[in-house]
């Protein structure tokens, strides 16, 4: 079959001050009609670079297409002029991109927007630009179209935000969808939807899809061939039953490594690639993967090796055979805390007995709604609405729930970084609600924070050395030498070399920054850290490097975490016990095995059945999460899940659930629970 998409020795460059940076070096790939074509690596190999070549929006980037072509049905679009590249773009091409709201213009409303992307390719009336737009959005799942296409950008959640982009992309028929980490910044149920929708439409209209992604899980899902990148070049490339089953490629194989198998024994280290994608600006001789490959000999070092096609498959490795002649296979070494998958262990009976250090008794957080008018009735964001529950000294407490379920909040909260509205919080038996910055600085040392971005906690006119030393002066403690000795300290536990100590973030990977993270949050010794999606932004080796960093040191330290993730996978690795949260409520407690093994609410077992299988055929359940959270605001009467709900009864409409004891450790508020 004659392919939709040929490019051929593509190769691209940025202009910097220094002279030409090329991004991308000599990628060869092709698309076929109707074939969904997944572009994998880690953040940093050229994925994105690649995929906005294709429609030349780098053009707008100070970059530009140094060699190589890129034909579409027979049109090199890498010689187009500008004016049959706008005809081009969201015709016969059309992207979808990874941060919708940076996508669209918040000034004007969504219906304006797709109206105009019509209007630019069609011969059509207004009228009938706005009733295709309704159309489109009514076809992506999009509740109310007619009102969405009247409201703006910031007046949307994120999943549907990124429906109605795809939405837009869709509405001139183009031949080619480009999605770049559609999924990324959306929850697992979300992410379902978005994939479903995506192959429905594929199968509907015939369009071919370049998709765009660091999760293996879905590029199994969805994909008919791989194309994996490295530092700019491809280094494999073939079918997804064919790479997932025997990979060439170590990088490859690496990836695949590092997915965190649901019967993976907690507690022990998890596969990770080591170090990170190197710099463009400072590239490796020889094979770029070799500093982080295990199979590396010295004609490596020296030699690259070309990309061999065969059919449609190709590798570039000195070494293919003797990789794909091993099995991929979970790869368990140096057990952090021996555990068995049933949690009979010794550790975990010690758990059960542990002195509580955190329990929350009834907790509220309210934010209050601008009212229109001054009688409009006083209307509250119920963020955290009466959770009760406990962790344990030495315990991983994982919290998962969708976005808007308020496990940010009750962490803050927890932490006193906001006040509660009701309720009490005890840290150690002392009630934390209303001690002021004097009386609780002292116990601040106590508890500490990771966040999601590690970028955005660090000062960049600070060098790491005097982020990490900051908490020390505050609290007063030291002296200049000591502090120093203290960072380098810090730095080498973390996996750092102390010597960077006068570096600044921007001068550090996104995996590096989290450990500088890290390593400012143990500095005071606390005994309590709240992970706040930690690992969420990174890509799946540089996750498994910290969570492997988080287990070391909570063995070391004795530390005790709440780990907030949507990353089902990696909070049933890290968590003794998980909480389930929902539109403010705690819906399920259980041991970590025990409630991947067997859920007791819906909500929690609908979760895990949007988890995307990293098995080529092996879809997740299609009985995924129907429609979005609801808004706290207004949440629904009865159980709060109940709209959503495939079990749910009049009962469950009109009576609201309490969380109750089903056994040991566990709990569920379920009129009707799975077990």
């Amino acid at each position: 079959m004659e392919a939709l998409l040929d490019i051929q020795e593509l190769s691209v460059g940025f202009r910097t001050k220094n002279g030409l940076l090329e991004a991308i070096t000599d990628i060869s790939f092709s698309i076929r009609p109707g074939e969904t074509v997944c572009l994998v690596g880690e953040s940093g190999s050229g994925k994105t670079v690649a995929s906005k070549a294709i429609m030349r929006l780098i053009d707008y980037e100070n970059g530009s297409i140094t060699r190589g072509s890129i034909v579409l049905r027979g049109r090199d679009i890498a010689a187009l002029p500008e004016a049959e590249l706008r005809q081009l773009r969201g015709k016969r091409v059309a992207m979808v991109f990874q941060e919708p709201m940076a996508a669209f213009d918040p000034v004007f409303t969504i219906g304006q927007q797709i109206v105009e992307t019509i209007m630019q390719h069609e011969r059509v009336s207004r009228r009938e630009a706005w009733d295709r737009g309704i159309e489109l959005l009514s076809r992506v799942g999009i509740p109310e179209p007619a009102i969405r296409m009247k409201q703006y950008p910031g007046e949307l959640s994120g999943g549907m935000l990124q429906r109605a982009m795809i939405a837009m992309a869709l509405s001139c028929s183009p031949e080619l969808l480009i999605a770049d980490e559609p999924t990324t910044a959306l929850d697992v149920t979300i992410q379902a939807q978005i994939l479903k929708l995506l192959q429905e439409l594929q199968q509907e209209l015939g369009m071919s899809i370049l998709l765009i992604t660091h999760d293996l899980g879905i590029a199994a899902e969805v994909a008919d061939r791989i194309v994996v990148m490295y530092a700019g070049r491809i280094v494999e490339q073939g079918t997804a039953a064919e790479l997932f089953a025997r990979p060439r490629h170590p990088y490859t194989r690496g990836l695949l490594q590092s997915i965190p198998p649901l019967d993976s024994v907690r507690g022990e280290r998890l596969y990770a690639i080591q170090g990170s994608i190197p710099s463009l600006t400072a590239l490796p001789v020889g094979c770029l993967f070799h500093p982080r490959c295990e199979y590396a000999t010295e004609r490596c070092k020296e030699e690259a090796p070309p990309l061999v096609q065969r059919g449609g498959s190709g590798v570039a490795c000195w070494h293919e055979e003797l990789v794909a002649a091993t099995a991929v296979k979970e790869i368990r070494a140096n057990p952090i805390r021996a555990e068995v998958l049933e949690g009979n262990s010794a550790d975990a009976v010690t758990l059960k007995g542990s002195e509580i250090l955190f329990e929350a008794e009834h907790l509220h957080k309210y934010y209050p709604v601008k009212r229109k008018s001054f009688t409009a009735p006083r209307t509250f964001i119920r963020a955290v609405d009466d959770v009760s529950f406990s962790i344990r000294r030495n315990e991983t407490f994982g919290l998962v729930g969708e976005s808007g379920s308020g496990k940010s909040t009750l962490g803050r909260v927890l932490l006193q970084m906001e006040q509660a509205t009701s309720g009490k919080v005890l840290f150690r038996g002392k009630d934390l609600a209303g001690l002021n910055g004097p009386r609780l600085r002292p116990l601040r040392k106590d508890m500490q924070v990771i966040f999601q971005d590690p970028y955005g906690s660090l000062n960049p006119r600070w060098t790491i050395g005097d982020s990490i030393a900051e908490p020390l002066k505050v609290h007063g403690a030291s002296t200049a030498n000591e502090r120093r000795q203290r960072v380098e300290e810090l730095l080498r536990l973390v996996g750092l070399d102390p010597a960077s100590a006068g570096k600044y973030p921007h001068e550090f990977s996104g995996g590096q920054r989290q450990r500088i993270g890290i390593a400012r949050a143990i500095a005071l010794n606390p005994s309590f850290i709240l992970a706040d999606e930690a690992v969420s932004a990174l890509d799946v080796s540089v996750q498994a490097q910290i969570v492997n960093l988080l287990q070391e040191l909570q063995q070391k330290l004795g530390l005790t975490y709440l780990f907030i993730a949507h990353g089902l996978q990696i909070v049933r690795h890290i968590s003794d016990r998980i909480g389930v949260m929902y539109l403010g409520k705690l819906v399920e407690i259980a041991p970590s095995d025990e409630l991947f093994r067997q859920p007791a609410h819906p909500y929690t077992k609908l979760l895990i059945d949007s988890i995307p299988q990293p098995v080529p055929g092996q879809h997740s359940s299609s009985a995924f999460i129907q429609g979005e959270i609801p808004s706290p605001a207004n949440p629904p009467s009865g159980c709060r899940f109940h709209p959503r709900c495939p079990f749910a009864t009049e009962r469950c409409r009109k009576e609201q659930p309490d969380l109750r004891p089903l056994g040991e450790d566990r709990f569920a508020a379920c009129h009707y629970t799975l077990i």
